[in-house]
């Protein structure tokens, strides 16, 4: 067998469809969030904005968060110095456990080193130990979800998105002292649409199953305190594994699970995801419970961060840009062509220096393709101004049309 050209083919395959992925090379600048520096091809600098961060809340930059960072290395060195069973257990993992432990009102926490190793590893240790589990997930669940429940080998049940009945029908399949667990997000990332979690604590508890929640697009940036939607909406005490990440609103890395003690230290004795990794570096760790703390104490960030998602879709709707609606701080805008998505995003950064990554299949559904817009509190009107003009201008250029689909 030929290898290169099999993987050569492979990424020409990509190409021809339209949804090969480059990395656009940005160096962000501290103090100056949404902004960043663009290095191109030709040689050229440009500063751009950022239109498409995860880091929701800027949070990333905050002076807290780089004041702990900086006396967690000053102290600590770069390293943890070995899994979290060898000597890598640093005073600041404990205590951010304790900060996360305190943000969910949960017994326990257990941190991991990413949002993925954290649903991989949990779905894949509960899954594979409780005796013949059924796992019964979303349909939209992200890849992490489902890559946990697959090593887990448990039997799975897909349920239509967000949709209690169905999920109250396949539940009933199963007797009462089975092991089954409802696994779904709170904010699913690509529609921004947010889900039922009373409705679906409801009936998980009417068929005696565990629930297990992805807040890792929610907190900092849902409840009174940011520990995500299930506290805004009054449930987070209903939820048997609360897992979420580090690297989104609370502008770091890492993820984590949160529970009672009990589940938590099974995963932590257990989970391979967990025992055999290194753990996360302790000006990280310091970072997060920093930028946690902060979080917990400033709703108005929050207040604000909605009001700039608000503000983007009614300067969209005016200028006749098809975003598609949603109840959250995540701002799709429907293009629906591969080719064309990628060419919107290109015009958006070389002519007008405004940054989104096109979205394309498998991350969404073929014909679904869009660019996917996250206003954080830090961007202005007269950002959110400059974006809609030089979406107006490429829409025109590439002839966009406004899909059925995205009108309200």
């Amino acid at each position: 067998m030929n290898y290169e050209e099999f993987f050569a083919n492979g990424i020409q395959d990509l190409k021809t469809e339209g949804r090969y992925r480059v990395f656009a090379d940005l160096e962000r600048q501290a103090g100056r969030f949404p902004k960043a520096l663009n290095y191109r091809q030709d040689g050229t600098v440009h500063e751009v904005t950022i239109w498409c961060s995860n880091d929701y809340m800027g949070m990333g930059q905050h002076p807290d968060v780089l004041a702990a960072m900086h006396e967690a290395v000053d102290k600590c060195g770069a390293g943890a110095g070995g899994t979290r069973n060898i000597a890598g257990t640093n005073h600041y993992h404990v205590l951010l456990e304790r900060e996360l432990a305190d943000l969910h009102q949960t017994e326990s926490a257990l941190l991991l080193g990413s949002g993925w190793m954290a649903n991989m590893t949990a779905f894949s240790t509960l899954g594979a130990m409780l005796p013949d589990c059924v796992i019964f997930s979303d349909e939209k669940n992200h890849n992490s979800m489902i890559e946990g429940i697959r090593h887990s080998k448990a039997e799975k049940r897909l349920f239509r998105h967000s949709d209690v009945e169905h999920l109250d029908q396949l539940l009933a399949e199963y007797p009462r002292e089975r092991a089954k667990m409802v696994a779904f997000e709170s904010v699913y990332s690509m529609d921004g649409d947010i889900a039922p979690i009373k409705q679906i604590c409801d009936v998980a508890e009417k068929h005696n199953a565990m629930t297990f929640i992805d807040e890792v697009h929610a907190v900092g940036m849902y409840g009174p305190r940011g520990a995500g939607v299930a506290e805004r909406d009054g449930q987070m005490g209903r939820i048997t594994v609360i897992q979420a990440t580090l690297a989104k609103a609370f502008g770091v890395v890492g993820g984590y699970i949160a529970g009672t003690n009990a589940m938590c230290d099974f995963v932590r004795s257990y989970g391979t995801g967990f025992i055999f990794s290194t753990s996360l570096p302790p000006s990280v760790a310091a970072a997060a419970r920093a930028s946690i703390s902060y979080l917990k104490e400033h709703n108005e960030l929050r207040e604000r961060h909605q009001d700039r998602a608000a503000t983007l879709r009614k300067r969209l709707k005016a200028a006749g840009i098809p975003y598609m609606p949603a109840p959250s701080h995540i701002v799709p805008v429907l293009v629906g062509d591969p080719v064309l998505c990628k060419q919107a995003s290109d015009d958006l950064l070389t002519k007008h220096n405004m940054y989104v990554q096109p979205i394309n299949y498998p991350t969404v559904a073929r014909g679904t393709e869009r660019l996917r817009f996250t206003p954080t509190p830090l961007h202005t009107d007269e950002q959110i101004d400059e974006l809609v003009e030089a979406l107006k201008a490429v829409w025109n250029g590439l002839e966009l049309g406004r899909p059925a689909a995205a009108a309200e």
